[in-house]
């Protein structure tokens, strides 16, 4: 065996069925740990340039949060969750699953240690396995969390947004913003699921199983898979928020467009917009997740040892 593999770290007996399951019920802890942080995000990315002689609405993370709790409550934290949570069990689940399949493929016999190449690999599958659900959840999530600060309530809730972006646009409404989707979720994935398991293999004791991390070690090996995740999908998802938020026909061209019009207006910096309010929610909300993983994980070894 080579050194590079000797490096990786051993895991549990891949099985995608039963990352489906576990993931979807990560997901589901990320949303409630993080979406406050990713409303404030959004709203940063979303917020149009000032008119000369007038300042920012939202002069940063914290002015942000602390405005919206003023002026909407708790709830106003909470705003366009309901699209999140319906479409992140099912989200996560393929996400885990399509990252399960991907480590699966690669290996030639059950107990084949992988790479970090191969882990990073696994992960993009992962990556685009997402997008068909993820495009349109984020989409409708955009839509309400913005509407807000806008002053209009153009639409009722995730279902109404649905109907009539569909109305309007039809189902390529739906999926405005799906290259620049791809664009952010499958390297992004890569580097997410590689940085877990790297740092699981770091953080296990010695003569310990990987599988076996305490608590602590789990929240910050996926805590620290967050921040790392992000770091790549930052600027393609400023891109995607601006561009699935922005009027029909603004940007014939597509991303191109944003990216041109965010440069020239705003310069390079403009592509790290909300880089406090994501990176703050990435730790908790990602620790949240792969807690969520391994406990669900570990249930289904205990009452499903020999699937």
């Amino acid at each position: 065996m080579s050194a590079e593999k000797e490096a990786a770290p051993r895991q549990r007996a891949v099985n995608p069925v039963k990352n489906f399951f576990a993931g979807g019920f990560g997901g589901m802890c990320l949303v409630f740990a993080g979406h406050p942080l990713d409303t404030i995000k959004v709203r940063l990315q979303t917020q149009p340039r000032p008119l000369p002689g007038q300042a920012l609405k939202f002069k940063g993370t914290f002015d942000c949060f602390y405005k919206t709790l003023v002026g909407e409550g708790i709830r106003g934290l909470y705003r366009g969750m309901a699209a999140p949570i319906v479409g992140v069990a099912p989200m996560f689940a393929v996400c885990f699953f399509g990252f399960g399949l991907g480590k699966k493929l690669q290996q030639k016999k059950p107990d084949d240690v992988l790479t970090y190449q191969q882990l990073f690999a696994a992960g993009m599958l992962s990556g685009v396995f997402t997008t068909a659900i993820m495009a349109p959840g984020e989409r409708i999530k955009c839509l309400l969390q913005i509407q807000a600060t806008t002053g209009e309530s153009k639409y009722a809730g995730p279902l109404d947004c649905a109907k009539q972006i569909y109305k309007t646009s039809g189902i390529r409404g739906i999926y405005k913003g799906t290259v620049l989707t791809l664009m952010r979720d499958v390297p992004a994935s890569g580097m997410y699921f590689m940085t877990y398991e790297w740092l699981k293999h770091i953080l296990t004791p010695e003569g310990q199983s990987a599988t076996d991390l305490s608590v602590p070690r789990i929240l910050c090996a996926g805590g620290m898979a967050g921040i790392f995740n992000w770091a790549v999908a930052i600027p393609p998802d400023v891109l995607k928020s601006r561009f699935q938020t922005a009027p029909e026909g603004r940007y014939p061209n597509g991303f191109r467009d944003v990216l041109r019009e965010l440069i020239r207006e705003e310069g390079i910096g403009s592509l790290y917009k909300g880089f406090n309010a994501v990176m703050i929610r990435a730790f908790p909300a990602n620790a949240a997740c792969f807690l969520g993983f391994e406990v669900a994980m570990k249930f289904l070894d205990w009452i499903l040892p020999d699937m």
